[in-house]
């Protein structure tokens, strides 16, 4: 039997030295199609390690880190979705700045990479949308990992927690302006509708008459 393989672990954080809940780690750990049963995730204040096989790769995968500072188990939350485990470490130090990496040692490793998508820099995180979190679960109840029927929840993590109604603020007024002129012109349509419906009932008065 083949030794478990490491999967691609994607990582991003904010930080902010007053309010917890916007001091952070977004870690997604790539490993498609993996079941309840068959995941174990063990989460302490300075490390995680994972266990896991794949249905579709038909591989096993295994993955230690141990973290640059201290976490907050209890208040971390996670996503499992077909395609990646997403989970969001709260950060148990409030500061300002950025961990300068997600692992204790310097040491490169080829497996992890950051998360484009999710990554803000430290100076833009006030400009950046705010992130929503709504469909993380806890990390309580099941052994070694958090309750799988808060786990189970949407992929709107796909998304990096981006609020779309939030962008694309020009656009918006454009179309809104469309509709407007849109509007304005059904609201004319029954005045017209009246004159038809006036000179329809015109010859068929004269009509009556007629035969009276």
């Amino acid at each position: 039997m083949s030794a478990p393989a490491t999967p691609e672990v994607l990582w991003a954080q904010r930080s902010n030295k007053t309010d917890a809940a916007k001091n952070f780690i977004y870690l997604t750990i790539s490993v498609p199609d993996v079941q309840p049963s068959h995941l174990k995730l063990d989460l302490k204040p300075q490390s995680l390690a994972f266990s896991g096989h794949s249905d579709s790769l038909k591989r096993d995968y295994h993955l230690e880190l141990e973290f640059y500072a201290e976490i907050d188990k209890e208040e971390s939350k996670i996503n499992h979705t077909a395609k990646n485990i997403e989970i969001v470490l709260r950060k148990k130090e409030l500061k300002e700045e950025f961990w300068p990496r997600l692992l204790k040692d310097a040491k490169k490793v080829h497996f992890l990479k950051t998360d484009f998508d999710k990554w803000v820099d430290e100076d833009e995180q006030d400009e950046a949308p705010e992130d929503d979190l709504g469909n993380m679960g806890g990390m309580g109840g099941m052994p070694g990992m958090g309750d799988m029927s808060s786990m189970m929840g949407g992929a709107g993590g796909d998304f990096g927690g981006i609020d779309f109604s939030k962008l694309g603020g020009g656009m918006g007024g454009e179309e809104g302006e469309e509709e407007g002129e849109e509007d304005d012109e059904d609201e004319d349509m029954p005045e017209l509708e009246e004159d038809e419906a006036s000179s329809s009932e015109k010859p068929a008065s004269s009509k009556i008459e007629e035969v009276a």
